[in-house]
């Protein structure tokens, strides 16, 4: 995105000038929806690397083609013990959780 005089703006910027700071409502509603659309695209990835079409990645964690898809899609949220079980049982990976402050 370009301002007036033509110079790029960086994502940070363009986010507060958009949602707002940290502080802000607007802004924790962004960050939360950006990090369900993040899992999503981050589940996507891994499976196509491993070669896995959402049917075969079903198959292996005992759920269906359309939870994998809604979860990818970031139609549905996804329980963490799911979310475990399709990371090192459906990808052979580790899931990893931090807590920032």
């Amino acid at each position: 995105m370009k301002t007036k005089n033509s110079e790029f703006v960086s994502l940070d910027q363009f986010i507060e000038s958009n949602y707002g700071n940290s502080d802000n409502n607007l802004r924790d509603q962004f960050e939360s929806g950006y990090q369900h659309f993040k899992l999503g695209f981050l589940l996507h990835e891994a499976r196509k690397n491993q070669g896995l079409t959402q049917e075969e990645l079903a198959l292996k964690v005992g759920t269906t083609k359309s939870y994998i898809s809604k979860i990818e899609n970031d139609v549905k949220e996804v329980r963490l013990s799911t979310l475990k079980k399709i990371v090192e049982v459906g990808l052979g990976g580790q899931l990893h959780i931090s807590i920032d402050f």
